[in-house]
């Protein structure tokens, strides 16, 4: 759903599968201090997962954290 708001939004976005890579997961993990996926950053500010991004959408804050990103 992250990856279907994002498109409609015309923006790019870089995908990292943490689960192709020995290591990956507890990267993120010790990162983020979530467990779940996915985990999302724009630019350098962690958003979090999808209900975060949703919630910024609907709060009109996303457009504007991602033309700044």
């Amino acid at each position: 759903m992250a990856k279907r708001l994002l498109d409609k939004k015309g923006v790019s976005y870089h995908e990292i599968n943490v689960d192709t890579q020995a290591g990956l997961r507890e990267e993120m993990m010790k990162r983020t201090k979530r467990r779940t996926v996915p985990q999302i950053y724009i630019g350098d500010f962690h958003v979090g997962g999808f209900d975060d991004l949703y919630a910024l959408d609907q709060q009109k804050k996303l457009d504007t954290l991602l033309q700044t990103a």
